[in-house]
């Protein structure tokens, strides 16, 4: 998981409410939280706070990682065309068979959402609908402690 992290000067309750979800979520084995402080506007809070560099990161991981042999299939799922890059260099890995750059998107019955593509090349997309999303959501609020 790749996210942004309150500044815990600017904001202790939402620093500390990131911190408690990113603490319950490395406890599944399978999971690690890469995060980076978020960037706050001079004339913050009336202007919103913005996550910068975690797309950056997790670029650099996708294709770091793949290079390394570290996965056989690599899937963001992201709207972001930031990534595109990354899923271009993996891409031209080959896949043959291994590594192989895939994407995820929400699904509706009415509608596929935006999805990540690369212009020439089909991706696998795994679309992922409603009850997907209730499998893995975490209605824990973490602000309360």
């Amino acid at each position: 998981m790749y996210r942004g992290r309150p500044d815990s000067q600017k904001d202790p309750r939402g620093y500390g409410a990131n911190l408690r979800q990113c603490t319950r979520w490395e406890k599944d084995p399978r999971a690690k939280v890469v995060w980076r402080t978020l960037r706050y506007p001079q004339n913050w809070p009336q202007e919103k706070e913005e996550e910068k560099g975690i797309d950056v990161a997790l670029a650099i991981d996708f294709v770091t990682m793949a290079v390394r042999g570290e996965y056989d299939v690599g899937g963001i799922m992201s709207t972001d065309t930031d990534l595109k890059p990354a899923l271009e260099a993996v891409a031209e890995m080959g896949g043959n068979p291994y590594p192989r750059a895939e994407v995820a998107a929400w699904s509706t019955p009415e509608q596929h959402s935006r999805r990540l593509s690369i212009p020439g090349r089909r991706l696998w997309c795994h679309w992922l609908a409603e009850n997907d999303y209730r499998a893995v959501a975490d209605p824990t609020d973490y602000t309360l402690r």
